[in-house]
């Protein structure tokens, strides 16, 4: 049994929503589209009658999406409330995971308050963060950030290392961190991130006191190193490297983000992936 089923651990596409949803991050997404679009309603002045959705501040809204659902807008619901649970059924039953997003552009074309949309974005924003999705909101789009190939070569790393389970257990614990929606620990995160690579430069130098930099040097004069690679390495080495006061200086930062870590553990995992392919 490798150590993240034998510990609990949810494979890395269960961590980071890629191509996916959960009923959560659904909540939480409708959550923010109540509180900053239909909460906002307000009947025009001159309607008798509250919670008509004709001549109110969101008619417009519901027609755009009467438009982009290909829906007759001559057959909108008479009252706000009915036009909402219509929706609330699409939403939650009939969108597959990528309408989710598409549906979030169109909240964002037709968003009907310019004054507080900016507050909007921040908002899911936010929820696509606490939630570990892939996506971002920016410039008005629904943007990937984490790609197919940063998703599998965590993967591979994780398998690649199943001998290793020092190793193993650094990776996994880097992404637990990174990825605890109640609390997440950026700073951990990379620290485990840093040491993964550490504990299989000793594996591959057979130095308990190895650096990546001996390890590196280890690869060039057994297997050669493309000088172009070689620099880009030792950058990493730098970031790895407790004597020339970059890890300390990074890790002191107070605004680390989900980002930050998610590119320490990426680099990371390509790093040992070339290792141990290089050292086979």
């Amino acid at each position: 049994m490798r150590f993240s089923e034998k510990y609990g651990y949810k494979p890395v596409r269960e961590v980071i929503l890629k191509e996916k949803t959960s009923d959560e991050l659904l909540n939480k997404i409708w959550n923010i589209i109540t509180l900053y679009i239909f909460n906002k309603y307000e009947k025009s002045s001159n309607s008798i009658e509250i919670g008509l959705l004709n001549n109110s501040n969101l008619n417009n809204f519901f027609g755009s999406l009467y438009h982009y659902q290909k829906k007759r807008i001559d057959q909108m619901p008479i009252y706000i409330i009915e036009a909402i649970d219509e929706l609330d059924v699409i939403f939650f039953n009939e969108y597959e995971w990528y309408e989710i997003y598409d549906f979030l552009e169109f909240c964002l074309d037709a968003y009907p308050f310019q004054d507080i949309k900016n507050h909007f974005i921040a908002e899911i924003n936010r929820i696509l963060e606490e939630e570990n999705t892939a996506y971002r909101i920016i410039e008005n789009k629904v943007i990937e950030i984490t790609s197919e190939q940063e998703i599998q070569s965590i993967e591979e790393a994780l398998a690649n290392t199943n001998p290793y389970s020092g190793v193993q257990q650094h990776l996994n614990q880097a992404l637990k961190l990174m990825s605890d929606r109640q609390n997440p620990d950026y700073r951990n995160s990379i620290k485990e991130s840093i040491s993964a690579v550490e504990s299989i430069c000793k594996i591959i130098t057979n130095d308990e006191k190895a650096t990546l930099g001996k390890a590196l040097k280890i690869v060039e004069d057994k297997f050669g190193l493309h000088p172009a690679l070689k620099g880009s390495l030792s950058q990493l080495y730098g970031y790895t490297s407790d004597g020339d006061g970059i890890r300390h200086a990074m890790l002191e930062e107070s605004n680390l983000t989900y980002i930050d870590a998610k590119f320490m553990l990426v680099a990371c995992t390509n790093f040992i992936n070339y290792l141990i392919e290089k050292t086979k």
